[in-house]
């Protein structure tokens, strides 16, 4: 059975966006950094570079971009265990537009597995969606650029990202994220006090996706 649910289609439906819109403001409410649409968009960007250079179906791709638009959507409900709920909410949304049962687990397999304290990169587009959101770092997360609390470690350390890219290397045997951190700002050791278990989920998460991953900090190899 065939969908005619898009990426195009689930980036315009204005449910999704109320969805999206309720969840960033709930962990805004929290102290959190943005979870909105410039996150979501940067996930799904970066979902649709891994599958597309590894040669992943067309279809498979266009999963992996809705599945990283509405990853974060349980965040509405409560920040613990917002995959889980995210994935039921995707669960509803998806089925009432007749997506196929396959593509519906496909989607919501990744959302609920995308969550560092329970994450398993079951395959492929699980895996490129958690490496998608766990390099996410960068200063624009930061809410209040212009009043930003430096006491915060979170802040402190988004802020600190002055530059921020993920790519493969040129022989496509690796991920590389590569930053440039302000040491003025906050340390490389307090940035992998925060994220290195994202770190270390991204390696496993690319070892799925048959690549390595690797990590350069101020032009210095780090992983």
């Amino acid at each position: 059975m065939s969908s005619t649910v898009t990426f195009r289609y689930i980036k315009q439906n204005p449910d999704i966006h109320t969805y999206i819109k309720n969840a960033d403001a709930a962990v805004a409410a929290q102290g959190y950094t943005e979870h909105s649409f410039a996150h979501v968009e940067k996930v799904a960007s970066t979902v649709e570079m891994i599958l597309s250079t590894l040669k992943y179906p067309e279809r498979d791709v266009e999963l992996g971009q809705i599945a990283a638009y509405l990853h974060d959507i349980g965040n509405v409900i409560n920040r613990v265990d917002h995959a889980q709920s995210g994935a039921v909410m995707a669960f509803r949304l998806l089925d009432n537009l007749n997506m196929p049962a396959e593509e519906i687990c496909a989607i919501i397999s990744a959302i609920g597995n995308h969550d560092e304290h329970t994450a398993q990169p079951l395959n492929a587009i699980t895996a490129a969606l958690i490496i998608g959101d766990k390099t996410d770092v960068r200063r624009s997360r930061v809410r209040n650029v212009d009043t930003v609390d430096l006491n915060d470690i979170h802040d402190r350390v988004n802020y600190a990202v002055t530059t921020s890219s993920i790519s493969f290397t040129d022989d496509k045997k690796a991920l590389l994220l590569e930053l440039e951190l302000d040491t003025e700002i906050s340390s490389v050791m307090e940035y992998f006090e925060i994220f290195m278990e994202r770190m270390l989920l991204c390696k496993r998460s690319a070892e799925v996706l048959g690549v390595k991953f690797r990590m350069r900090v101020n032009n210095t190899e780090v992983m």
